[in-house]
């Protein structure tokens, strides 16, 4: 029955499937097993079952993690989806400049993470910043965007919207150069004015793009680390942190690998989640 199998596919396809279950399935099975352990790297895992995911719910910096990435993707996502709409418009519509924006609004996207984290602590430093020296032009006194409880999230929120803008951008603008010219043109003979056209024949025509930038930005934003460890490592008092780098702390400073395992399976579940919510939310809309 099996004989005439066409193993060529197979073949093709075990180019990339051999790696994916070697580099992400296998590690998030052994990351579940580990969850039901103690476990320091050194030694045999030791079986404790569901402690660390009773443990999780009473750690109180666990919890402030998860609130924080919270607070991140209602900043970061709806500013990067604006923004990169407008910019995609902007550029879109063949203006003067258009061409260095073009340029300019994506290039962030491809700077290293450790470089964004360098140039906006030096950009936020509250003596010396340029951010700060600009807002005391209008009178505004010097504000501690990353040495603040208060400010930290906000300052890493701002360097992050400027790192992941790039992304949004290209696809907004390649949604739009998909646009039918002609719809656009028909719409103008009858008198709809710019607005009018944005918002009932582009923004709709656009609306799997959005769903698709929501998503993929708030799954980026959810994972949200390289910029925290830079810019504030957390600090102040665990006022910028985010599960990722809760984890990582967990895991490689304290060595308490099977509950960082555990931490790290409840974010999995807790993105698939969200993510899923989030896109019946947008399918319902569109």
């Amino acid at each position: 029955m099996y004989k005439n199998i066409d193993w060529t596919g197979y073949a093709f396809i075990s180019f990339f499937l051999l790696p994916f279950i070697v580099f992400n399935i296998s590690p998030i099975i052994f990351g579940a097993y580990v969850s039901f352990n103690e476990w320091g790297i050194f030694g045999s895992p030791n079986w404790i079952g569901l402690e660390n995911y009773i443990n999780f719910f009473s750690d109180r910096y666990a919890y402030l993690a998860f609130t924080n990435v919270i607070l991140y993707a209602v900043i970061i996502v709806p500013s990067v989806t604006i923004l990169g709409f407008i910019a995609a418009l902007f550029v879109n519509k063949g203006w003067p400049l258009s061409a260095m924006g073009r340029t300019i609004f994506f290039s962030p996207y491809a700077v290293a993470a450790t470089v964004v984290g360098l140039i906006w602590v030096w950009l936020l430093d509250t003596q010396y910043g340029l951010i700060n020296q600009y807002l005391n032009f209008i009178g505004v006194n010097n504000i501690p965007w990353i040495t603040s409880y208060e400010w930290a999230l906000i300052g890493v929120s701002i360097a992050s919207i400027w790192w992941d803008l790039g992304l949004a951008f290209i696809l907004f603008l390649a949604g739009l150069q998909d646009v039918p010219k002609d719809l656009i043109e028909a719409a103008k003979i009858d008198g709809a004015n710019r607005f009018q056209r944005l918002f009932n024949i582009i923004i709709p025509i656009m609306r799997p793009v959005i769903s698709m930038v929501i998503t993929l930005q708030l799954i980026a934003t959810l994972r949200i680390f390289s910029q925290i460890l830079v810019m504030t490592y957390g600090g102040p008092a665990g006022g910028s942190s985010s599960p990722i780098f809760y984890i990582y702390t967990t895991a490689i400073e304290n060595q308490l690998f099977g509950y960082s395992s555990a931490v790290s399976m409840i974010l999995f579940i807790f993105i698939l989640i969200l993510t899923l919510v989030m896109r019946f939310i947008i399918r319902e809309k569109t």
